[in-house]
């Protein structure tokens, strides 16, 4: 799947993590709002100290030259909305090297992962780790005892450690489970076994696993909290902090939704899940909560595991080495990573931690700052310009704070949260894919740092699809560095770190939860190659009978031109080359002006773009970089058919959502991404018609490995007959009368 990954990534070095810490991280103004923190109870000194964020605002002063496009951007009160959303990978002009963005990224570890009440400021001097430097980058004083798992003994109203002790306990199953040498030889060579399921809401399911052992099993009818093992105080937090989804009807005979329901299910099995049906429009915030619950449901029987062997230990009046029956952690402390797009998604799901720890109850829980959280994480409503008319699935994904470089470690420990924790003392790390790949590094880099990867135990990749849009190189690169070997020891103590984890088997015991919006094969690849969980996992795969062409509105013959490529690494030079031998020559007339192209890969863009210079073809662009002028002139020419030409990327067109007036003729170079976005923009043609309807042409170039993506434009039994077909050129009619 190489070919298939390296094609959706547009500018996928680091550089493109430059420009992006220089403008996006120095937007939000944050400095007033995190100078004071909010906490009920013993706290308050020590998070009263003002941020020590200036240095690091007069670096990114001096960084301001990087883009001046993106700058120009920024000055345009139309595109304010989504500027902080550019999360595009860079310019392939830029000459910015990994280590120049490195050097600004380590200023800004005081925001991210440094302690608030650092007193001599040493935090904001590079990833933690004993290796780069002093223990105080990673350790904390101040709150040590509070928060620190090995100084905390379990209190009794918390539940005791009889609870863990019950055999059905999915967790303890899992956890305690223990591998052979030859099973784990034997994954390599094993054939992946296969079954299907279909279950009442969430349909197709695929079991699949390459341990020898596959288990599946359906969903009951009936389901209780008590049947979910669910830790205090959970069961009575949950039915209030869910009650939003649930009818009165449904509140009576079930705490969870039927897409939570059958979803939690999967979960509490432990095995990894791939859903790609969510949606910010319909059922993004349902599976926001289920997941959210489970992350919290693990973290305290993890966390209660090792209070409640604390405790025993200090009645045995056990030394450290003593006993090897309290294994019972990983090489290091978080064992839980989020990853989600945007400010506003990590916003939400610690707005559900409070919440699910919380529920009714009249004793709050101590959250230590929590008002610069909310300064940084927060948004202004103030700040979005009234006048923007866009689709609503727009509107869902780019709300509030759409800033997309941050990470944050929450520690929790029993009635209370710790947010800005430092990663080593966390138990949740939330973060973007562009906030770990500063920290994670690359090879070479002195500052770097992965070792807080080594013992995650639940991986959650929310909202998938977008780092599409983003940079899907960062997920790779994240995937690459899960569930390693730690460089450091950390302070752990050996003697209650879990034998699978010493031998280096923490990717097999770990959970992955994959949700997007759509099946798309580098999504599939990073969940078939990364995704080896010893239970199995799960995909769901339902096929879409009715394509996105339904939703054209237009009267327009729409021509699907079949490609012939012998392999998937050839797929981008056959379609390059049977565009410009077969399909521009009829669009070269003179009479076959308006024309757009619609691009998914940067790459390509760039290859066309060199082509139509070279050639001396009369055309315009309008891609992801382009500053507003340029795409203010581009759309004037366009119109007016000065320039007969568009090439037009789709990551504008997503960040955008731009309407093209002046369109007549359209050509989709390949396949959209997002399906609604073919029938967005054959809508187009009707902008600014003037009676031309009968001369509108729209051509499609497809292959054989565009399985996917054709069935969502066409449904799947004309994709079927498509790809079989001795015909390479097909045509349908929409809008007929």
């Amino acid at each position: 799947m190489t070919s298939m990954e390296g094609r959706g990534v547009a500018g996928a070095s680091a550089a493109g993590v430059f420009s992006r810490v220089s403008r996006q991280e120095a937007k939000p103004q944050i400095c007033q709002l995190s100078e004071s923190s909010d906490t009920s109870g013993s706290e308050s000194e020590a998070e009263s100290e003002p941020e020590q964020v200036s240095g690091y605002h007069k670096l990114l002063a001096t960084l301001k030259s990087v883009s001046e496009e993106d700058e120009e951007e920024e000055e345009e009160e139309e595109d304010s909305v989504v500027d902080e959303a550019e999360t595009n990978d860079e310019d392939g002009d830029s000459d910015v090297s990994v280590e120049d963005e490195t050097a600004a990224e380590s200023t800004n570890m005081q925001e991210s992962m440094a302690l608030p009440a650092d007193p001599e400021g040493k935090d904001g001097d590079g990833p933690p780790g004993t290796s780069h430097g002093s223990p105080e980058e990673f350790t904390d004083a101040k709150h040590e005892s509070l928060f620190s798992l090995e100084t905390n003994f379990l209190e009794e109203e918390s539940g005791g450690s009889c609870s863990l002790k019950a055999s059905p306990d999915p967790f303890l199953q899992h956890v305690n489970k223990e591998l052979k040498e030859k099973e784990i030889q034997a994954v390599a060579t094993n054939p992946k076994t296969t079954h299907q399921l279909k279950w009442p809401t969430l349909g197709q399911l695929v079991f699949s696993s390459k341990f020898q052992k596959l288990e599946t099993f359906k969903p009951p009818k009936d389901i209780d909290l008590k049947s979910l093992h669910l830790h205090k105080p959970l069961e009575s937090t949950w039915t209030k902090t869910n009650s939003q989804f649930l009818s009165a009807a449904q509140k009576l005979s079930s705490p969870l939704t039927p897409l939570q329901k059958e979803l939690f299910l999967i979960m509490n099995s432990y095995r990894d899940l791939f859903y790609p049906e969510r949606t910010a429009l319909k059922n993004g915030e349902e599976i926001r909560h289920v997941y959210c619950l489970h992350v919290i449901n693990h973290v305290l029987k993890a966390n209660a595991q090792v209070l409640g062997n604390n405790s025993r230990r200090r009645s045995q009046k056990l030394g450290v080495g003593d006993d090897d029956d309290f294994r019972d952690q990983g090489l290091t402390r978080p064992k839980v990573l989020i990853v989600v797009p945007f400010r506003e998604a990590a916003l939400r799901v610690v707005q559900l931690f409070i919440s699910l720890l919380e529920g009714d109850s009249k004793k709050k829980i101590i959250v230590s700052n929590k008002k610069r959280f909310k300064g940084e994480y927060g948004s202004d409503p103030e700040e979005r310009p009234p006048n923007l008319k866009r689709p609503e699935d727009y509107e869902a994904v780019f709300v509030g704070n759409i800033d997309d470089h941050f990470r944050i470690g929450v520690a929790i420990l029993q009635r209370s949260i710790r947010l800005y924790a430092p990663f080593y003392s966390s138990d949740i790390l939330i973060a973007s894919p562009l906030g770990l790949r500063t920290i994670i590094g690359g090879e070479g880099e002195k500052k770097r740092d992965f070792d807080f990867l080594s013992s995650i135990e639940l991986l959650i990749i929310d909202q998938a699809d977008i780092y599409l849009m983003q940079n899907w190189e960062h997920v790779l690169h994240l995937m690459n560095h899960m569930n390693l070997l730690p460089l450091d020891s950390h302070g752990v103590d050996f003697s209650r770190v879990r034998m699978w984890s010493l031998n280096n088997w923490s990717k097999y015991y770990r959970q992955t939860l994959l949700f997007g919006a759509l099946q798309d094969a580098q999504i599939n690849s990073v969940f078939n190659k990364y995704c080896i969980n010893l239970q199995g996992q799960v995909a769901v795969r339902n096929v879409p009978m009715t394509g996105s062409i339904s939703h054209v509105l237009v009267q327009l013959p729409h021509v699907f031109q079949r490609m012939e490529a012998e392999n998937l690494a050839s797929v981008i030079d056959a379609r390059f080359n049977f565009f410009v031998n077969k399909i521009l020559p009829q669009y070269r007339d003179a009479v076959m002006s308006h024309t757009l192209i619609y691009v998914p890969s940067y790459f390509d863009f760039v290859r066309l773009r060199n082509y139509f210079k070279k050639e001396e073809l009369n055309f315009t662009h309008i891609c992801e970089y382009t500053q507003k002028s340029g795409v203010s002139r581009a759309r004037h020419f366009f119109l007016q058919g000065e320039k007969q030409f568009l090439l037009f990327t789709e990551r504008f067109h997503f960040y955008k959502r731009y309407t093209i007036k002046g369109i007549r003729n359209l050509i989709f170079y390949e396949l959209p991404t997002y399906p609604h976005f073919y029938s967005e923009v054959c809508n187009m043609l009707r902008a600014a018609s003037r009676g031309e309807e009968a001369a509108w042409t729209c051509t499609v170039l497809y292959s054989k490995y565009d399985a996917q993506r054709l069935a969502a434009v066409v449904g799947v039994e004309r994709a079927a007959q498509m790809l079989q077909s001795k015909k390479n050129v097909h045509l349908f009619i929409t809008g007929e009368r």
